[in-house]
């Protein structure tokens, strides 16, 4: 459990971490903390220069207790090459976006940026 101290510098990294993004991106912001971190891989995408782009699956989970809400949130490009510990709190910018595919429609949890928290 964190202390009034650290929750106190914890906002003004959130602040200072908050300030370098846009209103959009302001609004999907939270602080999280590494469950899991999964292995990076190589995936084939035409949306990047090259045709191949770095991935990342992450479990993040809300703070306050073991039965906080998480969630499964994709890393991309050099988000990707970052490896993160297990219990790290993160600072994190999240797009939240549906796609369909065969007739099912799927819900994406994208990490537009990461930011590691030292307390």
């Amino acid at each position: 459990m964190l202390d009034m101290t650290e929750l106190y510098y914890i906002n003004i990294i959130v602040t200072l971490f908050i300030n370098n993004f846009n209103l959009q991106t302001i609004m999907e912001t939270m602080i999280l903390r590494v469950k899991k971190c999964g292995q990076m891989t190589t995936v084939q995408s035409e949306k990047s220069e090259n045709g191949v782009l770095d991935k990342r699956t992450l479990v993040l989970q809300e703070l306050g207790g073991k039965y906080e809400n998480c969630y499964v949130v994709t890393a991309l490009g050099s988000l990707a090459t970052i490896e993160w510990s297990e219990g790290e709190l993160v600072a994190c910018a999240l797009s939240f976006r549906t796609h369909e595919h065969n007739g099912q429609v799927y819900m994406d949890v994208i990490a537009n940026e990461i930011c590691k928290i030292k307390h």
